[in-house]
């Protein structure tokens, strides 16, 4: 998620195999202050790579960006949503005054360049105000969506450590098997949480990249140096996974406990035609393929909540959302982790989409069926452009069948902690 290539890998993935003004600014605090609905997340991603949702182009001024954002933050008020996962670390650059990462390009046109503002301190600011919650979304590991080490500015932290980064599909990547990469990848990300009053930490389904057709990911001094006592490569890949994953709530909770930390992973953990425990699906696994654990990471409880992005129709035979919904509830029972489902609302209207999404009525579809299962807590729409744009009215469906009255968003119990590896879930007893 976040940029046109990861859309077009997920649509890919499932045909090899067969893949939110100020509505007032006065009116929108108030709403923040006095909710009426029972507590549900009703999210937004903003993204930014590529210029996606926001800014609209690169070099604007500060005030134009300023209002830009500021009009998107009222976009959500005014569809009832309650928070807003706003990309602010998308290629290892930064969308806030970071002492590790230089400037992202997105905001100026050129890379380390400052925008004369602080989008993100810009951000939480606003949408506290208007009652949204402000998750930061990061990505831990892309360096750039282009191959060349020499178009990133001198000082960027890739220069420096050319030995950290593996390129692979025309894109550049720190490599997730490295210990010292791992560490300075938390210390950006979390150089924003000691500085603002995030109310999540979100990550997204980047973690090793998407696998493309007859490229190899060369990892494999670093699997010489670190890979002892993982019985493959995968193993150890999914290992280095889990340690970001663990050491990145563990430090968020030590720095700022009321900050969460959420990930949305692709929707599809493994196939039950590979794992019995799998979903009844055809598609791209999570497990082998990017080789994230995120069934694992419920189940043990250590992330606050996990959003799949379950990106496909009802009905769709290789990855039926009406399958994939139950399947993901019964990971989630017994967990501390909460269970939001991300939704496709980019597909909604797109010609080039099945004639499931050319129907208004698909995606408020996706959430009645997903009301019968109590581990739903809520939902994520792909993305802030398409809810301002709601090609067929499949967003203003949502909210008039749906969103009647605003909602809070879930919050993580006062206290509640990280589990430690293999303590199990939080509640109900053991749970396999």
């Amino acid at each position: 998620m976040g940029n046109p290539t990861r859309r077009a890998f997920t649509l890919a993935a499932l045909a090899a195999v067969t893949t939110t003004a100020s509505a007032g600014t006065g009116t929108a605090a108030a709403a923040g202050r006095h909710r009426a609905g029972p507590a549900e997340m009703r999210g937004m991603w903003l993204a930014t790579v590529a210029n996606r949702d926001w800014p609209s182009r690169p070099g604007l001024s500060a005030a134009r960006q300023r209002d830009e954002l500021l009009g998107l933050l009222d976009l959500a008020v005014r569809n009832r949503l309650n928070t807003v996962m706003f990309q602010v670390r998308p290629t290892a650059d930064a969308l806030w005054p970071s002492p590790y990462e230089p400037w992202s390009q997105v905001l100026t046109g050129t890379q380390g360049e400052s925008p004369g503002w602080d989008p993100l301190g810009t951000a939480v600011t606003e949408a506290h105000a208007r009652g949204l919650e402000l998750h930061a979304w990061f990505n831990p590991y892309r360096v750039a969506t282009h191959s060349d080490l020499g178009r990133l500015v001198p000082e960027h932290p890739a220069r420096r450590h050319p030995e950290w980064v593996v390129p692979y599909g025309g894109k550049l990547y720190y490599n997730p098997g490295l210990p010292e990469v791992r560490a300075f990848v938390q210390d950006a990300m979390l150089d924003a949480v000691r500085r603002y009053p995030l109310d999540a930490v979100h990550f997204d389904d980047y973690f090793y990249p998407y696998p493309v057709a007859g490229q190899t990911f060369d990892d494999d001094a670093a699997y010489d140096a670190h890979g002892g006592g993982h019985p493959s490569r995968a193993a150890w890949r999914r290992a280095n996974i889990d340690l970001l994953v663990l050491e990145t709530a563990e430090r968020i909770k030590a720095i700022r406990p009321t900050t969460q930390f959420g990930i949305s992973p692709f929707g599809v953990w493994r196939n039950a035609s590979t794992d019995p425990l799998g979903s009844d699906t055809r598609a791209l696994q999570s497990y082998d393929d990017v080789y994230a654990d995120t069934r694992k990471w419920v189940r043990e409880g250590w992330i606050d909540y996990l959003v799949p992005q379950l990106y496909w129709n009802i009905g769709l035979a290789a990855a039926d959302y009406a399958t994939l919904v139950p399947w993901w509830a019964d990971v989630a029972r017994g967990s501390r982790t909460r269970l939001y489902l991300g939704e496709a609302l980019y597909k909604a209207g797109d010609p080039a989409q099945p004639a499931a999404w050319q129907d208004p009525a698909e995606l408020s579809a996706h959430l009645t069926l997903a009301a019968d299962f109590p581990q739903v807590r809520g939902h994520v729409y792909f993305a802030a452009g398409d809810v301002a744009a709601d090609r067929v009215g499949a967003m203003a469906r949502v909210v008039a069948d749906h969103y009647a009255l605003p909602a809070a968003a879930p919050r993580r119990a006062t206290g509640a902690g990280v589990p430690a590896p293999g303590a199990g879930p939080r509640s109900r007893g053991p749970v396999t």
